[in-house]
């Protein structure tokens, strides 16, 4: 695991700001650094040394060094891969995973990616035909940004690794901004920044002679790779899948524990680990004072059934102090407030282990989140006349607006859906900023810009694409190519990078997630049931409490918190001199908002979006052309100025 960077030109490129990118991603690989200078590329990484502790430095090379690689991930099946490669005649000098990926490049080209089983963002450079491959895994568990100005391509493993170019004009994506507004996270294959771009998961890019190539190279299948007999068969098979799944994950020589929320997904990976571990699993686990988003008596009780060293955290509102290291370590706006304790938990995690597990990607494949239910109650009925929809809208503001409770929300969604194609019905239930609410608080310099542009055809494209058979199964695929690479993997990664722990994901490995696609949607929903066949495969591994308790989510008490300890900051960010001179939203529209939550109006997605945008922006725009290493420690002391 670690940070990988570089640049390739078809002239020299600059071997000092290599290092440069590299110094800004220390937290990600804080065991050394390595690097490739040749006459038209330059390659750096980070070390989180993990697998061949001793000897798997990096950059690698084939045998006569004319391909060298940089790679961040892991590659689970290497040992397979290393032993049929030396039957090859190949020769290798680590003991690691990094070191197969130049010489399957040897054999396979391209293609080589096939072969990979885990997660990775990597940099093949081939000297001898001055040609340079970046891939980034099925999912999108690894992060990778580039840019090329059609001479020189340059890449990394977080934005700010290209940030540190001073030719690189800072210029905030207007596009970018729009689609973060409605999905909370800038989608791929954009960034904030005008002239960086996000490798797109599943995806290869190729540069030779300052010519750039992308392609998709996987999509999830849309046939079962084998028949489903039985809800038992298919149980048993789930759990088969899980335990090897997870198996793989516990290679490492450094050592490892789990996240455990209390959820269904972590305590089925806890549950897997007991039973391939060979001591008691250090588990993990964060806490709130408010009950209603507190999980810890349902951790404690998987904790208590397989024995785990088990280690909790209350997060308290006090968590004010970690915005100025999230807004830094996260790279651009991302408002899912679940990157708190994402963040604490992470930070527990590393005071003990190097590597935890998660649960991770068990919503997405299994069908977890209750607004699948939502969207299939409405998707079925007839299209609501034009003449009333304004009347469902106006009803669905009023509950909106009617106080904090989750299911007045899930209500005003429902009414708000209705009328719509199945695509948009989806789009309304995911979207933090609906079209008409983003018009309200734009300037009218920023809605003559980008007013025109509709967010929501990115989940038109992604209903599109899917080749699931049933409306069920198009909307977790949706999720899957979406909210899950966007949202959830880019808040796993970065906020455990940042505190120098690797996190591993069980039910994201490939043979796992192409079975789960080809299951029948009444598998995954059945009655009002979520996740029908994954409790039903874990009812001989968890308590019945668990298994039938409505899902939680890991959210937090940002409504409250806006309205108490985050209220001050709220109006510093969003209405002082520094917020209003940037001519993107209407100050009273701002201020109308902050008014309205603190009557009572549940605007707290909305304000918290438009917070961490501000923060963002002081962090990385108002700053000093070259912005400087992140500050030390996980915590700098004082909100960014």
């Amino acid at each position: 695991m670690c940070g990988i960077a570089g640049i390739v030109s078809t002239g020299q490129p600059d071997a000092g700001l290599v290092r440069r990118m590299c110094d800004v991603l220390a937290h990600r690989g804080p065991d050394g650094a390595g690097y490739h200078e040749g006459p038209h590329a330059v390659l750096g990484m980070r070390r989180l040394a993990i697998i061949d502790v001793a000897g798997g430095q990096q950059p690698v090379y084939n045998e006569d060094r004319t391909v060298a690689v940089v790679f961040n991930g892991e590659i689970y099946n290497f040992a397979e891969l290393r032993a049929g490669l030396r039957r090859r005649g190949h020769r290798m000098v680590t003991d690691g995973d990094s070191e197969c990926i130049a010489h399957l490049y040897e054999e396979y080209g391209d293609s080589l990616v096939d072969h990979l089983r885990g997660m990775f963002a990597l940099a093949v450079w081939d000297a001898a035909r001055g040609r340079l491959l970046l891939a980034r895994d099925r999912v999108g568990k690894k992060p990778l940004y580039w840019r090329c100005d059609g001479r020189s391509l340059w890449f990394g493993s977080e934005l700010k690794a290209l940030a540190v170019d001073p030719g690189l004009a800072r210029r905030v994506d207007l596009v970018a901004l729009h689609h973060y507004l409605t999905y909370q996270y800038v989608p791929a294959p954009w960034s904030i920044y005008q002239e960086v771009r996000k490798l797109p998961p599943g995806h290869i890019l190729t540069w030779q002679d300052g010519r750039v190539e992308t392609h998709r190279y996987w999509t999830l299948p849309a046939a079962p790779p084998e028949p489903v007999t039985s809800v038992a068969q298919a149980a048993e098979r789930l759990r088969e899948l899980l335990l090897e799944a997870t198996r793989i994950r516990l290679m490492s020589e450094r050592p490892l524990g789990a996240f455990l929320s209390g959820g269904v997904d972590s305590s089925a990976v806890v549950a897997a680990m007991a039973r391939s571990a060979s001591e008691p699993v250090k588990t993990f686990c964060i806490g709130f004072e408010d009950a209603m988003f507190d999980e810890r008596a349902y951790a404690r009780i998987v904790a208590s059934r397989y024995g785990t060293d088990h280690h909790e955290h209350v997060v308290t509102s006090s968590a004010l102090e970690v915005l100025p290291s999230l807004a830094w370590h996260f790279d651009e706006p991302f408002a899912d407030a679940s990157a708190i304790p994402t963040f604490y938990v992470s930070e527990l995690s590393s005071q003990h282990v190097t590597v935890v597990l998660t649960g991770d990607g068990g919503d997405e494949f299994f069908g977890g989140y209750q607004r699948y239910q939502r969207y299939l109650a409405t998707a079925g009925r007839l299209p609501v006349p034009s003449v009333i929809r304004p009347g469902l809208r106006g009803l669905s503001s009023r509950l909106a607006a009617a106080g904090d409770r989750p299911r007045m929300r899930q209500a005003a969604r429902a009414l708000d859906v209705l009328g719509q194609p199945p695509s948009r019905r989806y789009a309304r239930l995911v979207s933090y900023f609906t079209p008409e609410q983003k018009l309200q608080i734009y300037t009218d310099d920023l809605r003559e810009q980008v007013g025109g542009i509709d967010s929501y055809q990115l989940i038109d494209q992604a209903f599109a694409a899917s080749l699931a058979p049933s409306r069920a199964g198009r909307v977790m695929d949706v999720d899957i190519h979406t909210y899950l690479p966007g949202d959830i993997l880019v808040k796993l990664d970065i906020a455990s990078m940042a505190c120098s722990l690797e996190a591993r994901c069980p039910f994201l490995d490939h043979h796992l997630m192409e079975w789960a696609a080809g299951l029948p949607a009444h598998l995954k929903l059945r009655r009002g049931t979520t996740k029908f066949l994954l409790k039903k495969a874990m009812e001989p591994w968890l308590p019945r409490e668990l298994l039938t308790r409505r899902k939680q989510g890991f959210g937090v008490p940002m409504a409250a918190w806006l309205r108490t300890s985050f209220r001050d900051l709220s109006r510093d960010v969003l209405t002082d001199a520094t917020a209003r001179s940037r001519g993107l939203f209407r100050p009273e529209a701002v201020a109308n908002m902050l008014a309205e939550h603190d009557q009572g109006h549940d605007h707290a997605r909305l304000l918290w979006a438009l917070i961490q945008f501000e923060l963002w922006h002081r962090a990385y725009v108002d700053t000093p052309a070259v912005h400087p290493a992140a500050p030390p420690g996980c915590r700098p002391g004082v909100l960014p100025a």
